[in-house]
């Protein structure tokens, strides 16, 4: 299994248009399509790199929103945008949903008038598609890697997130550093080696997973 991370510039007729308001002069450089949800409706949470008024600026060049709530956070602002379509171009949701490959979030639009995303699958799959893009638009391949189902946060054992925790409480992590390692084994009730290598496997995953991230940027 292939991981591969493609990078698409449409023609002016297949640009999103919430797409093609953020390719304007404007203080939104970048949104971040991270879920979306299979419903009869369209529901889908963006992420957008500006405050909630220049956001929601972007979020009214959509034609088919029913409704939104901006909150922001993360640097920036959360979009949750129900619509009565995608309001994607009907070709480009032809090509992926002839494809044969999973998509990983989250779909990102720059200011560039680039689109960035990646897709696992096998190499003939993916290969495919990415001819099918090509059809459609100037797709790039930027990044092939072999799919590793490694650890992220978001698995984590119920312990290696109890010691994270503790240690936070404990100010492990403050600087300078209040806690010890040994604070942790008290609050877990443990011996100090073994909380010692619950922490450090803990942070590991999040690491590890903070740098595939990265990458993907």
């Amino acid at each position: 299994m292939k991981r591969v991370q493609f990078s698409v510039t449409y023609p002016e007729r297949l640009i999103h248009p919430l797409h093609r308001r953020i390719t304007e002069a404007g203080p939104v450089t970048r949104a971040e399509l991270l879920t979306w949800s299979p419903t009869a409706d369209a529901t889908t949470l963006f992420w957008c790199d500006a405050d909630a008024d220049a956001t929601a600026s972007v979020v009214d060049a959509v034609d088919s929103l029913v409704a939104s709530e901006l909150v922001e956070g993360g640097g920036g602002t959360y979009a949750f945008l129900r619509q009565e379509s995608y309001e994607f171009a009907p070709a480009v949701l032809d090509a992926i949903a002839a494809a044969r490959v999973a998509f990983l979030p989250p779909v990102v639009f720059l200011d560039t008038g680039a689109v960035r995303f990646e897709a696992v699958g096998e190499t003939g799959a993916l290969g495919a598609f990415h001819e099918a893009l090509a059809d459609l638009s100037d797709a790039t391949i930027e990044r092939v890697r072999e799919f590793d189902r490694a650890a992220s946060p978001s698995r984590l054992t119920d312990r290696q997130r109890a010691a994270l925790e503790a240690a936070v409480e404990a100010g492990y992590y403050e600087v300078p550093r209040d806690g010890t390692i040994a604070d942790v084994a008290a609050a877990l009730d443990c011996s100090t080696s073994t909380a010692g290598e619950l922490v450090r496997k803990a942070e590991a995953a999040v690491i590890r997973e903070f740098v595939a991230v990265d990458e993907r940027e």
